[in-house]
């Protein structure tokens, strides 16, 4: 039985937003706290979100983003990037908000986060078209040289991996706790997109395109 019933959860706030990562690392902490991780276990988790809208940057707030950690026998979690999360093996994203954030609603298992992955790309690709250069949004570079969302190789513990993906088949998961948790944003609406949620940029109209790129955080 999963540690949270997804179906007692609702929407608190938009991708990337306080209240949203906020509930979400609430969760994560549920969850990694009932797996009785082994006291050894470093890791970090961390997902920035680069050029949200600015209603997700007030009172203060630097980043849009959450973290979460395991570090001595500690599950810590909750809004922002802490250095010393960076500094840990683990799972670290730093991802454009616009290119990610609808289809982070979408409810799937292991066969859905593949073809995520391939409409992505394919989002990507048509990005890059369209303002004449590779890398538009400068992302790092993985080991063949290829743009990654990824700052470093992924690291995932057995029994972290266990424990946030139990029930992805099933609607649960960390993945899916997330997406039910995430309200609509309104820059999404209208947009042709993929059965995933992912924007399908060469369906845009050509005003849809331009504001598009410009909400990725650069242009042509």
């Amino acid at each position: 039985m999963s540690v949270i019933d997804v179906s007692t959860l609702e929407p608190v706030g938009e991708f990337g937003s306080k209240a949203w990562g906020e509930a979400c690392a609430a969760a994560a902490i549920k969850i990694l706290e009932a797996a009785n991780l082994p006291d050894d276990i470093e890791w970090a988790f961390t997902e920035e979100y680069l050029h949200p809208p600015a209603r997700l940057i007030e009172d203060g707030r630097e980043q849009a983003g959450y973290f979460i950690m395991v570090r001595n026998g500690q599950v810590t979690a909750g809004d922002g990037i802490p250095q010393e999360c960076l500094e840990l093996p683990g799972f670290h994203v730093r991802a454009v908000w616009a290119v990610i954030c609808n289809q982070s609603g979408a409810i799937y298992g292991p066969a859905g986060q593949a073809q995520r992955t391939v409409d992505q790309g394919v989002l990507m690709a048509a990005i890059e078209q369209y303002v004449g250069r590779p890398n538009p949004f400068d992302l790092a570079l993985d080991a063949d040289g290829n743009p990654s969302h990824l700052l470093k190789p992924a690291f995932w513990p057995d029994e972290v991996a266990t424990a946030l993906r139990e029930g992805n088949d099933e609607g649960n998961g960390l993945h899916n706790i997330a997406a039910t948790l995430q309200s609509p944003s309104p820059e999404f609406g209208g947009l042709p997109v993929t059965a995933l949620r992912v924007p399908i940029f060469a369906e845009m109209t050509d005003q849809q395109q331009t504001d598009f790129v410009r909400l990725c955080g650069t242009e042509a």
